[in-house]
C-alpha cells in the first residue's frame, strides 16, 4: 500500500452527528495488520461499533494507536504485551458495524495525559502523519 491510496476520512460525518476521527484503510479480508510504532498493547476490545479492536500506546505513553474491525488478533497477542514496529496485530476484516462488503482497517489516534484511560484522548489525524 501506498501513501496515495489513502483517502482522508476524518472529518466525514457518520451516523449523521458524529465525526468519524478516524482513518478507515480499504483492503482484501485477511490482510496483515501491523503495529505502526512500538509500544504497549493497552487492551483487546470488542465492541459494537468497532468489533475487534487493540489499543496500543506509543513508546511515550502520550498517544494511543487504536486498530480496528479486525476479523481476528495475532496469535498470542495479549493485553500489556509491549509490542514493536512491524509486529503483526491481527488481520483486516468486517466486525462490528463495518460493511461485510467493504473490509478496512478503522485507524485512529488519541493524544492522552493517561494511557490508562486506554479509550479516552483528544483525537489527532493520522492522515497528517501519512503525508510526512
Amino acid at each position: 500500500m501506498q501513501v496515495t491510496d489513502l483517502r482522508d476520512s476524518y472529518d466525514e460525518m457518520r451516523g449523521g452527528t458524529r465525526l468519524h476521527e478516524a482513518l478507515d484503510i480499504l483492503a482484501p479480508r485477511g490482510t496483515p495488520v501491523i503495529a505502526a510504532v512500538g509500544g504497549r498493547v493497552l487492551r483487546l476490545f470488542n465492541s459494537k461499533a468497532g468489533g475487534l479492536m487493540v489499543y496500543a500506546s506509543d513508546p511515550s505513553e502520550r498517544f494511543i494507536l487504536l486498530y480496528g474491525h479486525l476479523d481476528a488478533y495475532a496469535p498470542g497477542l495479549a493485553d500489556g504485551q509491549a509490542i514493536r514496529q512491524g509486529q503483526p496485530l491481527g488481520v483486516v476484516g468486517t466486525t462490528g458495524n463495518a460493511s461485510p462488503t467493504t473490509p478496512h482497517l478503522h485507524f485512529a489516534i488519541l493524544r492522552s495525559d493517561d494511557v490508562r484511560s486506554w479509550s479516552k484522548g483528544v483525537p489527532v489525524n493520522p492522515f497528517a502523519l501519512f503525508a510526512k
